[in-house]
């Protein structure tokens, strides 16, 4: 099965459902299963923040996985199967304030409008691609040596 490794919170954040659309600076063509792998290192965020979890993805983890802290995120594993159904090219971002509310999302270019949390969720800069994902699966943790781009992943067989 196809694989991609995704840095934690964001691999995550795709397993518990909170995160549909995983931003990538590289296409694929490639349609159909595909294993998250969370990567085993923290991301310069993680490091930053001294391991707290931003608001946003706090509620998220905690609402949709039962997680309240970097630490109970798991490293260097299998955590989820999604389907990945689309690639869509990011052709821009738009930033309106409207009544001294200030309102931002991407557009992609199929039309399609990301905003809110799935919008928080990525790096939808003009150029970058977004994956579209669907019918994912959170599994128990398979522990796997992640790598670059898409990869394949010798697990079970039973999960498609």
């Amino acid at each position: 099965m196809k694989a991609i490794t995704i840095l934690q919170p964001w691999a995550s954040l795709v397993a518990c459902g909170a995160k549909h659309i995983e931003t990538r600076s590289w296409a694929t063509k490639y349609r159909g299963p595909l294993a998250i792998h969370a990567g085993k290192q923290w991301p310069d965020i993680v490091k930053e923040q001294n391991r707290q979890l931003p608001e946003s993805i706090h509620k998220a983890l905690c609402w949709k996985g039962g997680f309240s802290k970097f630490a109970d995120l798991p490293l260097g594993s299998v955590i989820a199967v999604a389907d990945l159904v689309d690639c869509i090219k990011v052709s821009g971002r738009v930033s309106l304030k409207i009544i001294g509310e200030r309102t931002e999302y991407a557009a992609l270019e199929n039309g399609m409008k990301i905003e809110g949390h799935e919008f928080d969720f990525g790096d939808f800069t003009y150029g970058r691609y977004a994956w579209m994902l669907a019918n994912v699966r959170q599994i128990d943790p398979v522990p796997a040596k992640g790598k670059q781009r898409l990869w394949e992943w010798e697990g079970p067989n039973d999960l498609n």
